[in-house]
């Protein structure tokens, strides 16, 4: 696609949600419906994740710091493009639910999380928000489900209470979100991948939502 003329503006969508609940699906979905670039999560690019899986409490930094570097690039990048994006998972979600909730559980040190937080604030200030965000939800029956059937080894070690604690997380951050339209959307019973249907649904529903 060709990059977009000077001054014009260049539509940003993100895809939110827990882990397992099918963003890098969507996101390859709408990137190819849409003609958008898509920008995926460094989650298998992350050197410190299985380990962090392992010890949260002695990796949990690292791996958050990683994180945010990256978001960071991947803005960077979609912005220096000049050309519609999709983003899989946000800035947003890496410090106001996976590092806020490390540090609710124990999992990060008040020292650590200060400095993760103060960073985060940094980069915040000068990062755009998308357009749109689409929140993929779903109970924690259809993310423990959905983690089995794509078998990541890394991810078989992740306890029901750090999902179910991850739920409530987003539930209350969407529930706060004020910074740029936000667009739920459970997806318990839905399957965009192998069913027409219900994709054609949703992406109605995303164009209504940017048109709007």
């Amino acid at each position: 696609m060709a990059a977009q003329p000077q001054g014009a503006h260049t539509p940003f969508i993100a895809i939110a949600g827990n882990i397992g609940v099918g963003k890098s699906t969507l996101t390859g979905l709408l990137a190819h419906s849409l003609g958008y670039r898509p920008f995926y999560e460094a989650s298998a690019d992350n050197p410190y994740l299985a380990d962090f899986y392992l010890d949260m409490r002695g990796w949990s930094f690292h791996s958050q710091v990683y994180f945010l570097g990256r978001r960071l690039e991947h803005h960077r990048q979609l912005l220096d493009a000049g050309e519609p994006a999709i983003q899989d998972r946000t800035v947003y979600e890496d410090a106001e639910i996976f590092a806020a909730n490390l540090r609710e559980q124990g999992m990060m040190s008040a020292r650590d999380y200060e400095a993760y937080h103060r960073l985060y604030l940094a980069v915040r200030a000068f990062l755009p928000p998308p357009d749109l965000i689409v929140y993929l939800e779903a109970p924690l029956a259809t993310l423990q489900e959905r983690i089995a059937s794509r078998g990541r080894d890394y991810e078989r070690s992740i306890e029901p209470a750090y999902l179910r604690q991850l739920n409530a997380l987003y539930e209350r951050w969407a529930a706060g979100w004020r910074h740029c339209p936000l667009l739920r959307v459970p997806v318990a019973g839905q399957d965009f991948r192998d069913r027409p249907a219900d994709y054609a649904n949703l992406l109605s529903r995303i164009q209504m939502a940017l048109a709007e």
